[in-house]
């Protein structure tokens, strides 16, 4: 079985800060039943730590619903479905003990290194565009002042002006 990048990447999704993979989309990749990867875990539960593997809520399940993460709720079975990160998907392959579920962990993984490079690069691209904002703030501050004192030429204070002409008696400058 030969995934696209674009395949496996369409089944990760990023959850509690982490990128995360449900059960059931791991199973159909490892060619098990989701009940058949749910007891395994359950049998080696202490190899599957909060960090490694955790469980939807109900609220989490809503919010991947409403943005067609996954199409409804049948989607998932009846339960609330178990959600791996990629160590815990590391850890599947090692509990499953078959030979593609250790060939699909390895490719999975190489998707997530080459999603975090992805991200590094990403990170680079959004510290330079930072820069480039604050110089620009900086710029526009100074264009503002340089308006200021061109409004303050063109329309220059009036002064009172001295009248011309003869004085009457008693009138002052």
């Amino acid at each position: 079985m030969i995934l696209s990048d674009e395949a496996l990447i369409s089944k990760i999704y990023y959850i509690r800060s982490h990128k995360i993979m449900l059960d059931k989309d791991l199973a159909e990749l490892y060619g098990v039943k989701a009940i058949r990867l749910r007891e395994q875990v359950k049998r080696n539960a202490e190899r599957f730590p909060e960090n490694f593997m955790f469980r939807l809520t109900e609220a989490e399940v809503d919010i991947m619903v409403s943005q067609n993460a996954i199409p409804s709720r049948m989607h998932l079975g009846g339960s609330l479905p178990y959600v791996f990160t990629e160590h815990g998907i590391l850890m599947l392959a090692n509990v499953l003990h078959s030979e593609r579920a250790i060939q699909v962990s390895i490719r999975i993984i190489e998707i997530f290194i080459k999603m975090r490079e992805m991200l590094s690069s990403h990170k680079d691209i959004l510290l330079k565009l930072e820069q480039v904002e604050k110089k620009m703030n900086g710029y526009d501050e100074d264009i503002q002042l340089i308006f200021e004192y061109l409004k303050q030429l063109l329309n220059p204070a009036q002064e009172p002006r001295k009248k011309i002409g003869f004085r009457q008696q008693g009138e002052q400058e």
